[in-house]
């Protein structure tokens, strides 16, 4: 092979490279959806929220970190992907709330009303549940304390009015 045939099959592949690196470029930008930033995300993070109504209100990926929510009305809320870590529900009603991917981490609901609540999916852990109404939650693939799983399923009862699911079968109980 003379030095001129080597030189054009090495210009043939490197731009044979070029090509397949710039398809596979545009490839990637072309399928990639972009990632939006909440522009009105709403922080009520270290608040005291005791008692104040948001029955119906799209709250879907609000934080209540650390916040004082005695007696709150979530009643029917959209609370998607909500975070209500360190939250204190004492006695809040939230019933008929979805909290779909919603985290509760460290959150006391004790005494709650959560009756039909959407749980599917939800982080809780360390949460506690005493004397909580759970009558029709659904529980679905969230993440919950074995020791609270045990408690919940000893007063589990009822089927979810929206998602068809029982609170029994949600929990995984025997």
């Amino acid at each position: 092979m003379t030095k001129n045939k080597v030189m054009e099959k090495i210009w043939r592949q490197l731009l044979s490279l070029i090509i397949i690196l710039l398809l596979a470029g545009l490839w990637v930008i072309l399928s990639s959806r972009p990632a939006f930033a909440q522009i009105n995300t709403i922080n009520y993070s270290n608040i005291n929220l005791e008692n104040r109504n948001f029955a119906n209100a799209d709250l879907a990926g609000v934080t209540f970190v650390a916040a004082e929510m005695r007696g709150t009305n979530f009643q029917g809320a959209n609370l998607t992907n909500a975070i209500f870590t360190k939250g204190v529900l004492l006695k809040a009603n939230l019933e008929g709330a979805n909290l779909t991917g919603a985290l509760v981490d460290r959150a006391t609901l004790d005494g709650a009303n959560l009756k039909n609540a959407n749980f599917t999916e939800a982080t809780l852990t360390r949460s506690r549940f005493y004397d909580a109404d759970i009558t029709g939650a659904d529980f679905t693939d969230a993440l919950i304390d074995r020791y609270q799983v045990s408690l919940l399923c000893e007063k589990a009862d009822g089927v979810n009015s929206v998602t068809g699911v029982a609170t029994r079968d949600s929990l995984g109980c025997k």
